[in-house]
């Protein structure tokens, strides 16, 4: 009896009855809601984001790893599995939820004032309110320190002027969390996305995350009260604290578009007869299959153990960083892989593969490229910092 990926390593034994029921609840309305729809939506490069958003909400995914203000509180390791399920759909959709849950409303839960927090979580909780997250600036990506955008303090209050680039959400957001430089180091700031001197110009022209909302963020001298911005924390510490979060989801998510890309190739080739025999009958054939699964395998026994030790309050952004660079590169190497096992429909819209393969050189960019997962694993390794 065939065996798919997951079973050959039996992973559902390292799940509880609470992240198994989560990962097949979420698995279902991937089904039925979104798959039917995901080819339209990445050739025309539109998303209903807004109502996404309600399901989403109503699901109980946005925020989920978070407590209280309406958020679930479930496991690290649900929330994880949460994401591989959205991403075995579009990583757009899990950038969505991940951008949603981890950047936006984790600063406002971490670093937040109680008003910030009671005004805004709820909302985004049951997805009434959208979030993005503004630290990434045309200039500076992974050298955050060097962001540009300015906040000045003007009477009681803050007038914020920059630019950030390559925002998830940021044209259909209600809310952004902006991180500009102070005459106090970098804060945070709760930015309602309706201030006046406050836009979010959408990018076009994508060939990745077309199912996906990307924008940038003009602030033009948007003036805000003290209550704005995040009391405490100052420092790059606070959007790295947001960074870590959204990238544990990714350590997950991008096993699930391999997981898709895997499942995609085996019953194409089951199908697919040549020379008088099933594609599938063929070694080479079967070796790809075997040594995809095997990375996938390894990648969520990874990623379990990682889920593990977040739950135990114990996992380093070291360690997320293992997680991220390992998943994602093997994820990439996966779907284009199985592109090729599909030949010419593999380019195709009609299969999932290359639409996934497209987005993950988004996600092999985005949170940390792969040179800088590998310098923070030198550095771990070495005690050495090498990014300059």
């Amino acid at each position: 009896m065939p065996q798919a990926p997951f079973e050959l390593f039996d992973i559902d034994h390292l799940l509880d009855e609470e992240e198994i029921a989560m990962r097949d609840t979420v698995r279902s309305f991937v089904e039925s809601r979104i798959k039917p729809h995901l080819a339209d939506w990445y050739e025309s490069a539109t998303i209903p984001a807004r109502e996404l958003a309600l399901d989403l909400g109503k699901l109980g995914v946005l925020g989920m790893h978070l407590d209280g203000y309406g958020c679930a509180g479930t496991s690290a390791t649900a929330y994880g599995l949460a994401c591989l399920e959205l991403e075995a759909a579009d990583s757009g959709l899990r950038s969505l939820v991940s951008v949603q849950g981890s950047l936006a409303m984790f600063a406002i839960w971490k670093w937040g004032s109680e008003e910030q927090k009671e005004e805004w979580l709820p909302r985004m909780a049951a997805g009434e309110a959208i979030g993005c997250f503004g630290l990434t600036e045309p200039d500076f990506g992974s050298n955050p320190a060097g962001l540009r955008t300015r906040a000045v303090r003007d009477g009681d209050g803050w007038v914020l002027t920059g630019n950030k680039m390559w925002i998830t959400n940021g044209s259909v957001a209600d809310v952004a969390v902006v991180w500009a430089q102070t005459d106090e180091g970098i804060r945070g700031f709760v930015v309602p996305t309706d201030t006046p001197g406050f836009s979010a110009p959408e990018i076009k022209k994508k060939m990745s995350l077309r199912a996906s909302v990307t924008s940038e963020l003009v602030l033009d001298g948007v003036r805000l009260p003290d209550s704005a911005v995040f009391p405490e924390v100052r420092g790059l510490r606070g959007p790295l604290s947001c960074l870590d979060e959204a990238r544990f989801g990714i350590v997950f998510g991008a096993l699930g578009a391999a997981r898709d890309s895997i499942e995609t190739a085996i019953a194409y080739a089951k199908d697919r007869e040549i020379f008088d025999r099933p594609l599938a009958a063929f070694q080479l054939t079967q070796a790809k299959l075997a040594d995809m699964s095997l990375e996938l395998g390894k990648g969520m026994l990874l990623a379990v153990h990682l889920g593990r030790l977040k739950d135990a309050g114990r996992l380093h952004p070291d360690q997320v960083s293992l997680g991220k660079l390992n998943n994602v590169r093997e994820a990439i190497a996966i779907a284009r892989e199985c592109r090729t096992i599909l030949g010419a429909a593999g380019i195709t819209l009609e299969y999932p593969i290359m639409r996934h393969a497209n987005n993950l050189e988004s996600v092999l960019t985005y949170e940390g490229t792969s040179e800088v997962h590998q310098l923070v694993i030198g550095r771990a390794l070495t005690g050495e910092a090498a990014f300059r």
